[in-house]
């Protein structure tokens, strides 16, 4: 059994937005190529977001500077309004643009020149990460309270897939599991699952302190 996109018997529909129309044609042969559907493509923000709204696909590929509109208020757009995961494209290393972006829920970048290897992994973290997301927002009724919410739970889950080998989808599934087992909010779960490691570490880091003062001794 395949594990791909194409193996899927609905591939996921994906729109595609750069103002280089080269750089579009790359991309979808690339998404093609990787047995995605690309339904339709964009030259600017705006197209890209009238086109969003009207075709409700399930990922947008868009480049981070654009006209009209650039791709981080796009995403920010697409966020609020639930339509769909952006992916961003950049050529950029600027940190106050991956912030921006971060605040805008962004959690996917492809850095250009970019690779066909490299599409499939991130397009796919993008999609469960939205997923994640939208299941925030239902639980605390707010994009603002979700987005922060995000940023706890992903510390969490981090943790939990270092101390327990996990990977991202089970530590996700472990920390809802454990809400709805203890009727808390995910963010409160999340937020225990912290505090408890910062105790375990502080503690390990003390003993370790006086392990080696006792040495010296």
């Amino acid at each position: 059994m395949r594990d791909s996109a194409a193996a899927r018997k609905s591939p996921r529909r994906i729109i595609i937005a750069d103002d280089e129309s080269l750089i579009r044609l790359d991309l979808r042969e690339m998404l093609t190529h990787l047995g995605y559907d690309v339904i339709a493509e964009a030259g600017d923000g705006q197209a890209a977001l009238d086109l969003a709204l009207k075709l409700r696909p399930d990922l947008v590929v868009m480049d981070i500077k654009m006209p009209e509109v650039d791709g981080i208020v796009a995403a920010e757009t697409l966020t609020r309004e639930r339509i769909a995961p952006v992916v961003l494209l950049t050529a950029y290393s600027d940190q106050a643009l991956v912030e921006r972006a971060k605040e805008a829920g962004v959690v996917g970048y492809v850095v250009k020149p970019f690779r066909e290897a490299e599409l499939m992994p991130v397009i796919e973290l993008s999609l469960a990460r939205f997923e994640e997301f939208r299941s925030l927002e239902t639980e605390v009724g707010s994009l603002k309270e979700a987005l922060e919410s995000r940023k706890v739970v992903e510390r969490a889950k981090g943790v939990l897939m270092e101390a327990h080998g996990l990977r991202e989808s089970e530590a996700f599934h472990r920390i809802r599991k454990t809400s709805m087992d203890a009727r808390k909010s995910m963010r409160e779960v999340a937020e225990a699952i912290l505090l408890t490691h910062e105790m375990d570490f502080g503690a390990t880091t003390s003993s370790s302190d006086q392990t080696t003062v006792a040495s010296k001794g």
